[in-house]
């Protein structure tokens, strides 16, 4: 029985996006005290739900959340469907009818999705995000193009877990990877946040007023300073041109006596080491010695475990 109105309250909370506990409550005839306790397990099970009390308030489920791949067999999505149908026919329940539309939506949507966010389409997620980068992609657009408060669950690089208000102004894409740019509430300053680090975005409804950003304002590095790039000469082997070239760009790379080399400059960091090292041996380093040194040491270190 427990089980049974958790999955109700999930299928409601998916079609309504909030819902208080007293309403949930009575639906289900439980207690109030029942209602968040099923709400924490569901937060357990990885379901996005946040509580927010006071005379405003409610529960919510972030609007990034869809239900996963193979959450129901395709037999179980037929089924279950086709009761939806039949119930949505004897009773004009709103809540029927937005569950029955969104079910039949996600029926076709068990591969891997692309958001398209204008003119443009985006895959821009980690292989094993089963979809859920496109969904927070679509979110994060909507609030940028209709000016709309954004609260998100953010999970900083040093993993501190947080929930904000921001106002998202422009979203950046930076050597593969996606950001939005936004004055932060919590902050009450602008903040750069990277998209694969929300783990939940909710549309509150409100709009804000979009301030105009230049990409001096923004901190992230579009142009790199003398001080920051060293040259460097690469040896490159063929079965590796394709994707090298996609990384320097085809006009750095040239023939040299049996073999291919890339001579330029780039940044001196550690995502230079850690993406040669990505090619397995493919992309060698001829110059300089102190960028070779740091690659043979990592290379050295992934082996000795």
């Amino acid at each position: 029985m427990k089980y049974q109105i958790m999955i109700k309250m999930l299928m409601l909370l998916t079609s309504r996006r909030k819902v208080t506990a007293a309403e949930i409550a009575d639906r289900f005839e439980i207690s109030v005290r029942s209602v968040y306790r099923y709400v924490e397990e569901l937060n357990v099970a990885g379901v996005p739900i946040d509580v927010v009390r006071g005379r405003s308030g409610g529960i919510y489920i972030a609007d990034t959340f869809k239900l996963p791949s193979g959450y129901f067999t395709r037999g179980e999505y037929a089924a279950t469907i086709n009761a939806l149908k039949a119930m949505s026919s004897t009773m004009n329940d709103e809540d029927i009818i937005s569950a029955l539309e969104k079910l039949q939506r996600q029926q076709k949507a068990d591969k891997r999705e692309l958001s398209v966010c204008g003119n443009i389409i985006i895959d821009g997620g980690a292989w094993a995000d089963l979809g859920k980068f496109p969904q927070k992609m679509k979110v994060c657009e909507q609030a940028v193009r209709e000016s709309q408060c954004l609260e998100i669950d953010y999970i900083s690089r040093d993993g501190e877990h947080s929930r904000r208000i921001i106002d998202p102004h422009v979203l950046i894409l930076k050597q593969n990877v996606w950001y939005i740019y936004a004055f932060c509430h919590t902050r009450q300053d602008f903040r750069t946040f990277k998209i694969g680090r929300i783990k939940g975005a909710r549309l509150t409804g409100r709009n804000f007023v979009k301030k105009e950003i230049t990409k001096d304002e923004i901190p992230l590095n579009f142009e790199y300073s003398s001080e920051q790039l060293i040259p460097v000469t690469l040896e490159i082997k063929k079965d590796a041109l394709a994707d090298v070239e996609e990384w320097l760009g085809v006009d750095n790379i040239e023939p040299r006596g049996n073999g291919l080399v890339a001579t330029l400059s780039l940044p001196d960091d550690e995502m230079l080491v850690d993406k040669i090292l990505g090619y397995g041996g493919k992309v060698k380093v001829l110059s300089p010695l102190p960028l070779k040194e740091k690659v043979r040491a990592a290379a050295l270190a992934i082996a000795e475990g």
